[in-house]
């Protein structure tokens, strides 16, 4: 098979940590021929979709570090493959955050021809932490606003501690925990996070959701979604003098057993996630609410294989190639009749 990945430079990557790398290892160890390029990369040929790709395929059964050394070395050869898109098998979206909307809008025409993890419209859809909207009865008190006075009265009201969070940010980034015990700063601060000194349309919608103070001791849990089925979960506590519970935040990841209440949340959702082609998610769970669903770069692959003895990124590519042979019976029985 012919399988790319559109995502960062491989150099900000550290292959033994990252998701990305994992199933990019496992493509190459099953004899696929793997592509590498990165949004700019993007153009129109005569109508048709076309990216500069880089072929990084390389020798199998190399150590992750030997692999990845090998990968970045074909960087360095001056041969691009213009490749059209259509020509690929299947394309892993898997720029980090904040989603790439003019890559996505280049993709999107190409969708029903190659099959993308995640889709394109999917990614456009659950990018946001808006999506868990969709969940109403499953998530914390959740209010959204751009209005400075309306969230100071959505904080005074409720009474109890609260957390602000970005709409488009990730790994933790503008998380604050707030609370009217603290006046003086929380207007500041909430005038700060919509940008408050700017007219009303301009300025940032923040949600802000109630805090669940169980995050303190016992941390979340990312569970890693396949189809709208489990693959892997671990759970993650934040360091010491901090809440957020993000790797990229210093938090630590420990073993977990999936509970009867999160196997209820990950049935609650798999519908719609299916329907929305988001087919390999990570959901953070904290007690027994659903806080956060990550479709853009969904990580934990490898941190989960060093818990559990496991190797995920090989049920993932299973299921990739599964999926990659229905679509070209699909289309070629749509060629016949």
């Amino acid at each position: 098979m012919e399988i790319a990945f559109l995502m960062d430079s491989l150099e900000s990557i550290d292959p033994l940590m990252e998701t990305t790398s994992h199933l990019m290892y496992e493509c190459n160890q099953r004899g696929h021929t793997v592509y590498f390029f990165e949004p700019h990369d993007i153009y129109i040929r005569r109508g048709e979709v076309v990216a500069r790709m880089r072929n990084i395929t390389v020798s199998p059964d190399l150590s992750m570090k030997k692999y990845w050394h090998s990968a970045i070395n074909c960087l360095k050869r001056e041969e691009l493959i213009f490749e059209t898109v259509t020509d690929l098998d299947a394309l892993f979206l898997r720029k980090n955050p904040p989603l790439n909307y003019q890559a996505i809008e280049f993709l999107a025409p190409e969708s029903d021809r190659v099959f993308m993890i995640n889709s394109t419209m999917g990614q456009i859809l659950g990018n946001s932490k808006l999506y868990t909207l969709n969940f109403p009865d499953i998530i914390p008190e959740t209010h959204v606003s751009r209005d400075p006075k309306r969230l100071r009265k959505i904080i005074d009201n409720f009474g109890g501690d609260m957390v602000v969070k970005p709409l488009q940010r990730f790994g933790g980034e503008g998380v604050i925990k707030v609370s009217n015990r603290d006046a003086e700063n929380l207007n500041s601060l909430i005038n700060y996070y919509v940008r408050g000194y700017e007219d009303y349309p301009a300025r940032e919608p923040i949600m802000v959701q109630e805090f669940l103070d169980s995050v303190r001791e016992k941390g979340d849990i990312r569970i890693l979604l396949l189809n709208g089925e489990i693959l892997g979960a671990m759970r993650r506590r934040p360091r010491k003098g901090d809440f957020r519970t993000n790797i990229h935040a210093d938090a630590r990841a420990f073993k977990h057993e999936v509970t009867e209440r999160e196997k209820e949340i990950c049935r609650f959702i798999k519908d719609r996630l299916i329907k929305d082609g988001l087919y390999f998610v990570g959901i953070d769970v904290i007690g027994d609410k659903l806080i956060e669903i990550n479709c853009v770069s969904p990580g934990g692959i490898p941190r989960i294989n060093r818990l559990n003895r496991e190797k995920l990124e090989v049920k993932v590519i299973d299921f990739i190639e599964q999926k990659v042979s229905r679509m070209k019976a699909k289309n070629n029985n749509s060629k016949l009749s």
